[in-house]
């Protein structure tokens, strides 16, 4: 009877190449699924990438270029 616990990455990917990720924990026993619980965030162009898994990673890497990062931080409503 082993109890195990596994981590599922979902990314999704905006028009203005924020990635939203979904990390879903799952828990099992001999192969059974017991639960399954939910966790997301987001990471914009021009974040700092180095404490997410390599698949987010190189999602990243392939789609913020010097352009897009531009993009972005000038689609942000500046602070008053």
């Amino acid at each position: 009877m082993a109890i195990t616990k596994r981590l599922e990455y979902k990314e999704e990917i905006l028009p203005n190449q924020t990635i939203h990720i979904r990390v879903a924990t799952v828990v099992e026993e001999d192969g059974v699924e017991l639960g399954r619980s939910y966790h997301r965030h987001v990471v914009h162009p021009g974040d700092d990438v180095t404490g997410e898994v390599a698949e987010v990673q190189a999602i990243a890497n392939a789609l913020w270029t010097d352009e897009v990062i531009a993009a972005y931080q000038a689609s942000i409503p500046e602070e008053e």
